[in-house]
């Protein structure tokens, strides 16, 4: 994705330290941060500086070997294991965060060298897989389709390209007529600031929506597909998504709409048998009570939204069950959700 005529990828390593696009600044204010250890890396994935399953993923293996650069000689394996155990321990749900450091961790146990080579490998691959879900997904995308997403699935949320987004900016670049309804995905408002701020730098014609708006306008048949990203994919193909999307889906359904999730296979858990089985990950209440925004003068500034008496429960994400989903879009092609499916996508 260029912004500013540059071509930049979300997260990249040069030498010992991890750069990413800062996206708590974003719409407000573009911004490339550096991060020199392997602590520094957890606390961007921690405090959602980088988010988004795929750029969770990159950014973890590149702190696996960052930590590999950094252990000692003398505690070369209980420094690994530690840093794994860290680096693990900042975001529970998205299954790429889990698949980057396993990788990068067994590499590690051979070589520092081979630790880094793998770390690469995994953004890489990750970039290449959202650009080849792209070309599967742009086949179902027909002229002048209205499309409604829910969070952040595009280029921001991976390394390049993104997933829900990625058929999005190639049937536009194909010159298909199309519109994106963006959600604007309480509480951070991943839809609203950083979907749009996509959508807007890729010259797609979208909208805004409320998060509550989505059955309103399929009902009214303004809706003609959805597609949303994954964090985790059971086995059985249930699949955690931004806390909302379970609630669209339902909707969908209703309406009779086609309900799409895109990931990469990395994104899928034979481990875990079903979306019962997936962690959901508990946020501070501050994101429901506050709001960050830009001030008339333009200083960034947070402010209480909520009575100031109450409490919040934050759930980050929520299951769609299998059931809800028409299909999976994958860099291998698309599959129905089933267990079935999934077996035979990954054998």
């Amino acid at each position: 994705m260029k912004v500013n005529n540059i071509d930049y990828r979300t997260v990249w390593m040069n030498g010992t330290s991890v750069f990413f696009i800062e996206q708590n600044l974003l719409p407000f204010q573009f911004s490339i941060q550096e991060a020199k250890f392997c602590s520094e890396s957890c606390n961007a994935i921690r405090t959602m500086m980088v988010r988004g399953a795929g750029a969770i993923g990159a950014i973890a293996g590149f702190a696996m070997a960052q930590a590999a650069l950094e252990a000692p000689e003398n505690e070369y394996l209980i420094f690994l294991q530690n840093a794994k155990a860290a680096i693990e321990a900042t975001r529970p749900t998205a299954r790429n965060l889990f698949h980057a450091v396993e990788k990068v961790f067994a590499a590690a146990l051979i070589s520092r060298a081979a630790a880094v080579s793998a770390a690469q490998q995994v953004a890489d691959r990750d970039a290449a897989d959202s650009r080849a879900i792209g070309e599967f997904g742009n086949e179902l995308i027909r002229e002048g389709m209205n499309i409604e997403t829910h969070c952040n699935a595009g280029w921001l949320a991976f390394v390049d390209f993104g997933t829900a987004l990625s058929p999005v900016y190639l049937a536009h670049q194909q010159g298909k007529k199309i519109f994106v309804y963006a959600d604007e995905t309480r509480p951070r408002s991943q839809g609203a600031r950083l979907t749009a701020w996509e959508l807007n730098q890729a010259g797609v014609p979208h909208t805004i929506i409320p998060d509550n708006a989505g059955a309103w306008l399929m009902s009214l048949g303004k809706i003609d597909m959805m597609i949303v990203g994954a964090d985790r994919i059971a086995a059985n193909g249930d699949t955690a998504n931004k806390i909302g999307t379970l609630e669209k889906a339902i909707a969908a359904k209703e309406y009779g709409i086609p309900f799409y999730v895109a990931a990469p296979t990395s994104t899928f858990d034979l481990a875990c048998p079903d979306g019962r089985h997936i962690p959901i990950e508990e946020r501070s209440e501050d994101e429901v009570l506050y709001q960050d925004g830009i001030t008339s003068e333009g200083r960034l500034a947070r402010v209480l939204v909520c009575s100031p008496e109450s409490s919040a429960l934050n759930p980050a994400f929520d299951v769609t069950p299998a059931k809800f989903i028409t299909g999976i879009i994958t860099e291998k092609g698309i599959i129905k959700p089933s267990r079935k499916m999934i077996q035979q996508l990954l054998t």
